[in-house]
C-alpha cells in the first residue's frame, strides 16, 4: 500500500467523526499513549485460531502478571468480524483481535484500532518481519501500524504425485501447462481442480499474482478497478476451464469439498501454505500420495507467487492496557517458542523472515511424502509483490463478487461479467458509507 492510502483513512474518520455525537476517546489516555501498566494486567483476546488455548498457556505460564483469557468463535467472515463492529459500538471489545489483512482497512475506517507502532517495542521489532506482511498492517506509513502480522499465504500448487505419475502427465509450471494438463486429467477420469465459487479470498490470490490491483488511493479518494486488464486475463482463463468442464465447481469447506480430495476425483490445489493443513484434515485417505510444486506462472522462467490470506494480531483502542497487549502480541508472532506451536497446532506460517528459518519448518511432512514442503513455501513467501491494496468494504465486495461467481459456474453469466457488477456494487457501497470515491 502506498502512504497515500493512511492520508485517505484519516481523512475518512475525519468525514465520519463529524456529527457523529460519539466521544470515541471515553476510555481516556490508553487510546492515545502506550505506557505500562502498574500492577497485574489482565487481557482477552479472540481468535478462531485451532489450539490456540495451548499457545497461550505457554505464556501464561511464565508470564504471571500479564494473564491473557482467550475467548474463541468462528472465522472473521463467519461472525467474528461483525462482533467485533458490535463491540465497537458498545464500548466493550476484548484488548486483541485476530484480524485478516484484507479486513484491516475496514477497522481503521471505523476508528477501531490502536496504533501498535506507537509503542517503542512494536516499533523496534518492524525489521523482523517479512517487508509486504508489515505493509499489510502499516498500509505504506513509515510510522504507523494497526497490528503486528502474524502469518501469510504464500501460494503454491498442492498435487497428487501418484496420479500424475500414473498417467505420465508431468507437473505443470505455467498456467498454459496447467489448462493442457487438465485436459489429460479430465480424460483420466478427475478434475485438476475445483473451481471456489464462493470464497473469492484464492481468486484475489490468482489476480495479486498477476498483477492484478484492485484498489488504490491518491490521498482524496479511492480508485476501484476490479477488471483491469491482469484480472480479465485471470477470470478469461478460469472462465475457459469451467466452461470446458475441466474443473470441478462445488462449494468450498464443505463435506462435498472434502470428498472430491478424498477420493481421488480433485489432482491439484493451487493454495495457501496453510492448505496442507485442509488438506491432512479433509483427505486423510490420501496421506502420502501429495508433494508441492511452485505456483505455475504467467510467463515461463518467472518466479511470482500470489498470497491468498494472513493475518494481523490487532489492539482495540478501547484496551486499557495497550503496552501489555503489544508484549503478548509480539511475543506470539515473534517467538520461536510461540511460533512453533501455532505452527503444531494450526500449521500458521510465520510473518517474520527468522521464522521461516526455524528447524522445525525444516522437518520433512509424512502426509506429503515426507517432503520438506515448508522450505518451499519460505521460498515462495519472498516472491509476493508487496504493493496488493485491499478496500475499505473488502466484505462487500467479496459477497457481491461471490453471488456473481455462484451465477457463473451454473452458465449464467461470467467471472468478468461478476467483477463488473462487483465494482459498481463496491463504488456504491463506498459512497454510502461517505466514503470519497472515483466513478
Amino acid at each position: 500500500m502506498r502512504k497515500s492510502l493512511a492520508a485517505a483513512l484519516i481523512s475518512v474518520l475525519a468525514l465520519s467523526a463529524c456529527g457523529s455525537g460519539d466521544d470515541s476517546s471515553s476510555d481516556g489516555a490508553s487510546a492515545a499513549s502506550c505506557a505500562p501498566s502498574s500492577g497485574p494486567v489482565s487481557l482477552t483476546y479472540t481468535t478462531w485460531i485451532p489450539g490456540i488455548e495451548n499457545v497461550v498457556k505457554a505464556w501464561n505460564d511464565k508470564n504471571p502478571n500479564i494473564q491473557v483469557k482467550v475467548q474463541t468463535g468462528p472465522n472473521g467472515n463467519g461472525g467474528t468480524y461483525q462482533n467485533f463492529f458490535n463491540q465497537l459500538k458498545a464500548g466493550n471489545t476484548p484488548d486483541l483481535g485476530h484480524i485478516e489483512y484484507d479486513a484491516l482497512p475496514s477497522f481503521r475506517v471505523q476508528d477501531g484500532l490502536f496504533d501498535v507502532a506507537s509503542c517503542d517495542i512494536v516499533a523496534k521489532a518492524k525489521d523482523q518481519f517479512i517487508p509486504w506482511t508489515w505493509n499489510q498492517v502499516s498500509f505504506g506509513e513509515e510510522k504507523t501500524a494497526w497490528g503486528i502480522p502474524q502469518d501469510s499465504g504464500p501460494m503454491a500448487l498442492f498435487y497428487r504425485a501418484d496420479l500424475f505419475e500414473k498417467n505420465g502427465i508431468a507437473i505443470p509450471k505455467t498456467w498454459e501447462e496447467y489448462a493442457a494438463a487438465a485436459v489429460k486429467v479430465k480424460a483420466a477420469g478427475g478434475y485438476i481442480t475445483n473451481f471456489s465459487q464462493s470464497d473469492i479470498n484464492q481468486f484475489a490470490g490468482f489476480a495479486w499474482q498477476a498483477g492484478g490491483r484492485w484498489f488504490a488511493n491518491d490521498g482524496q479518494q479511492w480508485t476501484v478497478n476490479l477488471t483491469d486488464d491482469n484480472t480479465k486475463k485471470v477470470a478469461d482463463y478460469w472462465q475457459d476451464l469451467i466452461s470446458k468442464k475441466l474443473v470441478s465447481t462445488v462449494p468450498p469447506w464443505t463435506t462435498e469439498w472434502d470428498n472430491a480430495y478424498n477420493s481421488s476425483s480433485a489432482w491439484t490445489w493451487v493454495s495457501a501454505v496453510w492448505g496442507a493443513n485442509s488438506i491432512m484434515s479433509g483427505a486423510p485417505k490420501t496421506a502420502g500420495k501429495w508433494r508441492v510444486a511452485p505456483m505455475p506462472q504467467w510467463s515461463a522462467g518467472e518466479n511470482v507467487a500470489g498470497n491468498w490470506g494472513g493475518s494481523a494480531t490487532a489492539i482495540f483502542k478501547n484496551s486499557k492496557h495497550p503496552y501489555e497487549a503489544a508484549q503478548f502480541a509480539l511475543w506470539l508472532n515473534t517467538s520461536e517458542e510461540a511460533l512453533a506451536l501455532l505452527n503444531k497446532e494450526a500449521q500458521l506460517y510465520p510473518a517474520t523472515t527468522a521464522g521461516t528459518k526455524y528447524s522445525y519448518l525444516a522437518n520433512p511432512v509424512e502426509f506429503y511424502g515426507d517432503q520438506k514442503i515448508y522450505e518451499l513455501f519460505a521460498e515462495a513467501a519472498t516472491q509476493v509483490t508487496p504493493d496488493f491494496t485491499w478496500g475499505p468494504t473488502m466484505t462487500s465486495t467479496y459477497t457481491s463478487a461471490s453471488d456473481g461467481f455462484k451465477a457463473a459456474v451454473s452458465g449464467q453469466g461470467t467471472l468478468n461479467d461478476a467483477l463488473t457488477k462487483a465494482q459498481t456494487s463496491t463504488i456504491d457501497t463506498l459512497k454510502s458509507q461517505a466514503i470519497p470515491v472515483k466513478e
